[in-house]
């Protein structure tokens, strides 16, 4: 579907009259720019592979087997060459003008910043930020993507500690980051308009907090339906960054 004049400028308007937006975004926002979500029909879960998607990507998996996990994440999710699309450079644009608060992003790709947004509260972490698990000593993408040992697995530099590198993304059944957590609620609380864009809200606890908004004015803007079209004040059924795209600031 595509979006029709009406909607376009009934988003338009709000956009219009609000000074403190807060866009939620999840994975259609990246897609736009080549990186493959989880869930649609060409998404990582229909793609062949020994084990699910959330088993391999849990906090458990990559204890017992960061062999495995690695050989997953480096193929799937250490995506090189990216480049943010015209979502991501709209919402740098409209928090350059004064007029959005925050972005909450589910997404790990760090293509927000790399548009120019500053206030980013990645719900999930980023892969562009690694740790080692001994030491704690920090590694950009680029020494994760590039450097292995022979079973594939990333280790530390620093002399005599060989430890397993870990990425700053938040893994199935590990906890969210209590102060990306606190921020994240205390910008919705304090929006004046929420635009969702790119998500299904079926991924909990993050989904979860769009009840925290007290605002009037909910924009849903999504390729498909989803189960949560009701909430919304305006509901757009088309791509993110045609949408955006579109929008004066």
């Amino acid at each position: 579907m595509a979006a029709t004049k009406e909607e376009l400028d009934a988003l338009q308007e709000y956009i219009s009259r609000s000074n403190r937006i807060v866009f939620f975004g999840g994975a259609g926002v990246s897609t736009e720019s080549g990186i493959p979500d989880f869930r649609s029909t060409d998404g990582l879960y229909h793609q062949e592979w020994d084990f699910t998607p959330e088993q391999i990507l849990s906090g458990g998996f990559f204890a017992e087997n960061p062999r495995e996990f690695y050989r997953f994440y480096r193929a799937k999710l250490l995506v090189s060459g990216i480049k943010p699309n015209a979502a991501h450079y709209k919402l740098a644009e409209l928090e350059q003008a004064g007029k959005l608060f925050a972005v909450i992003t589910q997404n790990i790709d760090g293509l927000h910043q790399a548009a120019g947004s500053k206030n980013v509260l990645e719900l999930h972490g980023s892969t562009l930020r690694n740790h080692c698990t001994h030491c704690g000593q920090f590694y950009d993408a680029d020494y994760v993507r590039n450097n292995m040992d022979k079973r594939g697995i990333p280790r530390c530099s620093n002399p005599g500690c060989n430890g397993i590198i870990k990425p700053d993304v938040v893994l199935y059944g590990e906890s969210l980051d209590d102060e990306t957590v606190s921020r994240s609620i205390a910008a919705l609380q304090s929006a004046d308009l929420l635009i969702i864009g790119g998500t299904s809200l079926t991924v909990y606890p993050a989904a979860g907090f769009i009840n925290a908004y007290r605002g009037d004015r909910l924009v849903l803007i999504n390729r498909d339906k989803t189960q949560n079209d009701g909430i919304a004040d305006l509901i757009i059924h088309d791509s993110i960054g045609k949408v955006l795209e579109k929008i004066k600031v």
